[in-house]
Order: C-alpha cells, then structure tokens, then sequence
C-alpha cells in the first residue's frame, strides 16, 4: 500500500497549475493508500485551503520563517523533518527549475535518487519518462528501503481531475537555523505581465515554422477567429519576432489544456508537445507525415497548411451559418 506525500508549489502566493497537477499524479499513486498534501512558506492558509477543496487526504501547512523566500537549504531542511515525521513510501514533486534544484539533495539524504519528469504511473508502481528528446519511454521502478522521489512532467496529468474533498489541515514547523541557509535571495525576477492567458483557453491554434513566412500568418488568425480561439505558437515563431513571446507553448511558454487544439505547420518536438499534450482533442495539420506531432494527436491531417488552413476556416464558416 502507498502512503504519497505530494509537495505543491507556489508562485506570488497560489499554487501553480504544475502543483495541481501533481497532486492529480499523487491520487493517483496512492490508490487504497493515504495521501498527504504539503504547502512550504509563513502564511500558508489560503493555499492549504483550497488544496484542501481538491483531495479528501491531509493538508500540511510546512511553515516557518526561513520559508518565506525560496532558498535550497531552507526546502531542503523542512521537508527532510516533513518526510521523517509522515514516512511516506514515496514523495510526488511538479517538475519545476525549483524542484529541480533543491530535490536531489533532498533525495540523496534519504540514499536515493530523483526519478525525474515523469510522464505516466502505472502498476507496480512502474514510472515512465522520456528519452532522446520524446523518441523512446523508460520504465523505471524504484528500489532501497528509502522514499521514492519523483517529479511529473507539466501537461502529463490534468489539473482538474481531482475530486472535490474535505481534507483536514495541520501544521508543522520544522527546526530551521539560520546558519544552515548559504544563499540569500534576491528580489524574484519579474517578467513583462501577461495579457493572454492561454492556459484557460478552451480552443487553441497553434502555429509552427510550416507557417514559413509572417505573411501567412492572417491565415491563422482567421481560422483562430472562425473558432472563437486563442492564437498560440511553437518557440521558432516567437523567436523569430512573429508572434509575441507570450503566446509560445512549450517547456519555455505557456502550459495548456484546452478542450481543442490545432497544431498547423508544428513538427511536435518534445519542447512544445509537453506544453498541449493535455488538450483533450488535437489536431495536427503537418505536410511530413512522419512528423512526431502525429503521435500525441487526435486526428491527423497531412498536406501543406497553406491549402488545409483556409479549407477548414470555411469549412468551419459554413457549419456556423
């Protein structure tokens, strides 16, 4: 039987959709087991609330005053306390550049290893990861007398899958020195705010390098209006100034999980499909028909976008009239 300690984590005070996303994963795991959802910081209330609508397991709020900024001795501390006192078999991270810094040390104080960006649990437990940039899947399993630690790749598990729950919430504070925190943190580094938020769009088109010029894009534009959809793109589209960065999905942009999304001109390098492999229906417009997009879609269309796009824009036209 499992017993699953799932760690969120939280960005400007809410937990990120990657946290939700793990706590999906830890249900998971945890079957027949228990479940123990654990929040890090000083005023943790809010968080552990709402985590505590999406599970019927135990909410932990891990606080302390050497919590109220990241620092990777200060994570480390805690949660080393946290595990000893809940003793779970195996501890659930989203796989973030924070996870991914402070996790191994945590990790190596127990005698394992981090089985990182996991994509799919099954029986066993067994974990399946991605190797040669999405080409192959690794099953891994885990063995020691240790907690097993892993990550989940974002997009790999829906953030709403949980169930509506009444979770009981406790607190816990870890002994922290000072002494023990060797880096001092700065002010968070803040990026240009957003003025589209993908991540709530239920209909997506996304455009990628078959595109082949910004002058084509209107063609995309207008089968994104047809749909009454948000306009997205793959990281060489925005690179290449054609787009605004705010609009890139993928491992560097936006994580998304529309009920549709429309990939024209995409390859489906791994870098992009972590971002929309979530979608519920995808489509793939591409002209290679051994591109690696159409092995995460729905339905596959092969042919040159600058003939299929404008046919389905008034395809779709037609049906609404």
């Amino acid at each position: 039987m499992n017993n699953v300690l799932v760690v969120l984590e939280q960005r400007a005070g809410r937990i990120a959709r990657i946290g939700w996303e793990a706590l999906t994963a830890g249900v998971q795991l945890s079957g027949a087991g228990s479940l123990t959802v654990a929040v890090l910081g000083t005023d943790t209330e809010a968080q552990a609330t709402e985590a505590a609508t999406r599970t019927s397991g135990k909410i932990v709020r891990v606080e302390h005053a050497l919590l109220a900024a990241y620092t990777p001795d200060g994570y480390t501390a805690a949660l080393e306390q946290i595990i000893q006192s809940e003793s779970p078999t195996h501890v659930v991270f989203p796989h973030t550049y924070q996870v991914r810094d402070y996790v191994p040390a945590l990790a190596a104080r127990f005698g394992t290893v981090l089985i990182g960006d996991v994509i799919a649990i099954e029986s066993g437990p067994v974990f399946t990861r991605q190797l040669m940039q999405g080409r192959l899947n690794g099953n891994y399993r885990h063995s020691g007398k240790g907690p097993c630690f892993l990550s989940v790749q974002a997009g790999a598990f829906a953030a709403a899958a949980q169930a509506e729950g009444a979770a009981s919430i406790s607190s816990f504070t870890p002994v922290i020195d000072a002494a023990q925190i060797r880096t001092r943190p700065s002010e968070p580094f803040r990026a240009e705010a957003q003025t589209v938020d993908l991540g709530s769009a239920q209909t997506i088109v996304g455009v990628g390098r078959g595109i082949k010029s910004a002058d084509n894009l209107p063609l995309i534009e207008e089968l994104a209006a047809a749909l009454g959809a948000e306009l997205a793109a793959s990281r060489p589209i925005c690179d290449a100034g054609w787009l605004p960065m705010e609009r890139q999905v993928g491992s560097s942009g936006q994580t998304v999980a529309p009920r549709l999304y429309i990939a024209a001109g995409i390859s489906g390098a791994i870098q992009h499909t972590v971002g929309m492999k979530g979608s519920q229906c995808i489509v793939a417009i591409n002209k290679d028909p051994d591109a690696p997009i159409f092995e995460v879609a729905d339905y596959g269309i092969v042919g040159d976008l600058l003939e299929v796009v404008p046919a389905l824009t008034e395809a779709v036209k037609a049906a609404k009239q």
